[in-house]
């Protein structure tokens, strides 16, 4: 009865590898498609403001800030916010005012918060030193180039209510931000796009948020925000709740990826991994289909029997290869060597498994739990 049990098992596990080998096509078939979309620009260029919430001095924060300050747009000012004037990055931002004279820059130092969500606050604060009307929200560790603005407005100029980007995996260096890297590059950009290429939405993402000051305060502004873990997913739905759409820009934006260690890159990865849980259960839990070299390696050590898993191994191996290369390609990006894949594979999977099991996250210093509806509650006795 346990054979027979194992035999069933091993066919099942065998027959998910398959349909994870055809979704990694799928994927990379995808990647490649929007790749070569057009990136729209309009000559309108109307003022923005950047919001850039701050903490902590991220490695290559200078360049990544810098990028912004270069920008081949019309008129636009960069708000920064820390919470503490002693924050590591408030430096640097004194530098970058050194560097750019010419650059509208201000910094709001507000330590002041009402929520749990820490960004929110910070965004909270810095909101009445935004003196125009179109925002654009960008993550501290994101670098773009001098199109970027002009790219990320002009949908709003054409009617869209909100415009979001994703990112690609840029390691800092070291092996933890080489595979971190490639979890964003072979992970959550393909499913981010094949999403979008079904209709199904990209989301929305904090790499780029666009968005006018009217259209936030319809959404109920930040305050709505104060004690939500998925901010930039909730942000969307707002939006799209009013009957306003939310465009995915064909513009990639470059996150620099920096993990100190393996414990920071798991902490980080589990928080990625149980907020999707939380925002998508159901699509999360579907997303097993696109591991498939660990269900075809869990297939091999059922031992059930040998050559059909040994087989289906193999095939998701090359598969893996194939598509990643693929993909980096479609990305400009240096090709993964490929014995890192499978270690990349083996770390998602195991990243799956363990979002099931809890409901805590670390994000920064802070540790928080999920609460039912998705708002953080400080953890006091970790934090």
């Amino acid at each position: 009865m346990l054979l027979q049990f194992l035999v069933y098992l091993a066919w099942l596990l065998i027959a998910a590898s398959a349909f994870g080998c055809a979704y990694l096509w799928y994927a990379s078939h995808a990647v490649v498609r929007f790749a070569r979309r057009v990136i729209p620009s309009d000559p309108a260029q109307p003022a923005v403001s950047i919001l850039k919430p701050l903490r902590g001095e991220d490695p290559a924060l200078m360049d990544n800030l810098r990028s912004f300050c270069r920008q081949a747009y019309g008129r636009y000012q960069i708000v920064f916010g820390v919470a503490d004037a002693d924050d590591p990055a408030v430096p640097v931002i004194r530098r970058l005012e050194e560097e750019f004279p010419e650059s509208d820059i201000t910094l709001v130092v507000e330590p002041s918060h009402g929520g749990a969500n820490l960004k929110i606050a910070n965004l909270r604060n810095m909101l009445p030193a935004a003196r125009h009307d179109v925002f654009v929200l960008a993550d501290s560790d994101m670098r773009v180039g001098p199109d970027y603005l002009t790219a990320v407005v002009a949908p709003i100029e054409y009617g869209a209510g909100l415009v979001t980007c994703l990112y690609r995996g840029l390691s800092a260096g070291g092996f933890c931000s080489d595979i971190a890297s490639l979890h964003i590059n072979h992970g959550f950009l393909p499913q981010a796009v094949v999403a979008d290429s079904l209709g199904l939405g990209a989301g929305c993402f904090g790499a780029t948020m666009a968005f006018g000051r009217e259209t936030l305060a319809r959404t109920g502004g930040f305050d709505a925000l104060a004690d939500v873990l998925a901010d930039d997913h909730e942000l969307g739905q707002a939006v799209g709740r009013l009957g306003l759409e939310v465009v995915l820009s064909p513009y990639i934006v470059d996150d620099i990826v920096a993990e100190a260690d393996f414990g920071a890159l798991f902490r980080h990865e589990l928080r990625w991994a149980r907020t999707i849980r939380l925002v998508a259960p159901g699509g999360f839990i579907g997303s097993v289909v696109t591991f498939p070299v660990p269900l075809a390696a869990l297939a091999v050590l059922l031992g059930a029997f040998a050559v059909p898993p040994l087989v289906m191994l193999l095939l998701a191996l090359l598969c893996r290869a194939l598509t990643a290369a693929r993909i980096d390609r479609a990305l400009r990006l240096n090709r993964a060597p490929v014995w890192i894949l499978p270690v990349r594979d083996m770390l998602s999977f195991g990243v799956f498994i363990a979002s099931f099991f809890g409901r805590g996250v670390a994000w920064r210093d802070h540790y928080f739990r999920i609460g039912p509806n998705g708002q953080l509650v400080l953890d006091a006795k970790k934090s």
